[in-house]
């Protein structure tokens, strides 16, 4: 039996693929309406979340934040099946998921953080990534049920906090990405570019051809053979802000960039790759 803690859109998404594959589900949620939602296409909907885990031997859980989890766990817990495995697919933060898998270990309930990157539509279809991070031989024991959930099943070691840093690592990155465009966006408006228009200039530039060159240059701090010099990349930066300035144009991220690159100017980098301003980011901790 499983039981699935958690039903907005992708709790909801990933019990109907379930379901349709054949799997009995208890479901639970905090609005009961979306867990009887569910109910005429198979759930089994209760409105405590003790009564919804009690003889699931797995739980899954898809909630909005660290409180949420812990709030909803321990009241869950004096229900759960002495084999029951928790699997938290939640964004949580490295030190609540760390202090998390830690209670439940010493009182001996299995806990993987599994959080993922997809949406709604790969829930329902089983595409996208899902991370998994805690020990080896639980994950192996649930992998044939994981893979079932997603297109990508990446694990990640045994130290449970992994998944929720490489899950905050890979939003941080999707949501600097699309504030970049949004300034791309700004930036034509600002010069009489629509945006559409805007966009098609990654019909023919691909910025990801060039991330894992660009990354590997900068872990290997390889700063004084630049391809594009900092003084060079600043004097670009310095004409993109004055062409949105004259414009009444408000850039979201490249004004820090701006701020960033002069301290490294300050400090003598004006030579090196523009990637400089990186340096105190690849420092051992």
């Amino acid at each position: 039996m499983i039981a699935y803690l958690g039903l907005g859109l992708l709790g909801s998404s990933f019990v109907r693929a379930m379901l349709r594959r054949g799997e009995p589900v208890q479901v639970w949620n905090r609005s009961a309406d979306k867990g009887r939602a569910l109910e005429a296409e198979g759930a089994k909907a209760f409105d405590k979340v003790e009564d919804a885990v009690r003889g699931a031997t797995r739980v899954h859980l898809t909630l909005s934040d660290d409180a949420a989890v812990d709030d909803v766990l321990e009241r869950a817990r004096p229900a759960l099946a002495p084999n029951a495995i928790l699997l938290d697919h939640t964004t949580t933060s490295p030190v609540g998921t760390e202090a998390r898998a830690a209670r439940f270990e010493a009182a001996r309930i299995a806990f993987m953080h599994t959080p993922v990157f997809m949406g709604p539509p790969n829930a329902l279809d089983a595409t996208g990534v899902m991370l998994a991070a805690g020990p080896r031989d639980r994950f192996e024991l649930v992998r044939p049920e994981l893979e079932k959930m997603t297109g990508k099943l990446v694990y990640l070691g045994p130290d449970p906090k992994r998944a929720a840093v490489f899950k905050l690592l890979g939003n941080l990155f999707l949501i600097e990405m699309m504030s970049g465009v949004a300034d791309v966006f700004s930036l034509a408006r600002s010069a009489g570019v629509a945006p559409a228009d805007a966009a098609s200039l990654f019909d023919f530039f691909n910025p990801a051809a060039l991330l894992s060159q660009r990354v590997k240059r900068m872990l290997e701090a390889e700063f004084e053979r630049p391809s594009f010099t900092l003084e060079m990349a600043r004097k670009d930066v310095r004409l993109m802000l004055e062409s949105a300035d004259h414009a009444g144009a408000r850039l979201i991220e490249l004004p820090g960039v701006a701020t960033e690159m002069d301290l490294w100017l300050s400090r003598g980098h004006a030579k090196q790759d523009w990637m400089v301003i990186a340096k105190d980011a690849l420092k051992a901790t």
